[in-house]
């Protein structure tokens, strides 16, 4: 039986009752892969050469596909960039796991920081988009963003209950510090102690009062 409501059929009884059928995830034909990897490739040399602002267009002539393809795969720049920056994401997501049990938290806090700043230096361009994510939550980049906030706020809440590290000082602050670092440092080329000592600034005013 099927009943009218604003204009649409309405089926009742025993087919209306019958749950949702979730769409199938099909795995991605070859041809796509091999679009998909070659794309990530083409971006990732890009990105290191000419930074994160290079033209998609380009990227997406030099892996022998059309720009329709990109954004078929990457609806947008971020989600380009978020695909091509996950690997060193799970490297620093799994050194921070390492860091978990060292013996002195807020050594292992900086350590973690620390590269952070070198992994974002590698792209240009990384510091700002990475930067622009922690305030979008749109933005395609935050698939990066918030495991990482998750990871070093881990750190840090350990840091800070042995003392060592402020207790008002947030993940939030300190990402966008070593962003900000990270920004410093892709300006000043020529400075290559300049990172050290931009975070040995900010571990003095991170530190307890015991430390």
């Amino acid at each position: 039986m099927a009943t009218e409501t604003a204009g649409q059929p309405q089926t009742t009884g025993p087919a209306a009752t019958a749950p949702a059928r979730t769409p199938d995830v099909r795995p991605m034909r070859a041809d796509a892969r091999r679009n998909y990897d070659r794309l990530l490739t083409e971006a990732r040399t890009a990105f290191t050469e000419r930074g994160t602002d290079t033209s998609l267009e380009d990227i997406a002539r030099r892996a022998g596909v059309g720009i329709g393809t990109l954004y078929r795969h990457f609806p947008n720049r971020t989600a380009l960039m978020g695909a091509v920056f996950q690997g060193e994401v799970d490297a620093l997501l799994t050194h921070a796991r390492e860091l978990a049990d060292a013996p002195q938290p807020c050594a292992a806090l900086v350590e973690w920081l620390r590269a952070i700043i070198t992994h974002a230096t590698t792209y240009r361009g990384l510091s700002r988009a990475l930067m622009t994510a922690s305030a979008d939550d749109n933005s395609g980049m935050r698939r990066c963003s918030v495991p990482m906030r998750e990871a070093g706020d881990a750190l840090l809440t350990r840091a800070q209950q042995a003392g060592a590290v402020r207790p008002d000082v947030s993940i939030s602050d300190l990402m966008q510090l070593t962003n900000g670092i990270a920004l410093a440092v892709e300006e000043s080329p020529d400075d290559p102690k300049l990172a050290d000592r931009l975070l040995t600034l900010t571990l003095r005013g991170l530190k307890g009062e015991n430390h």
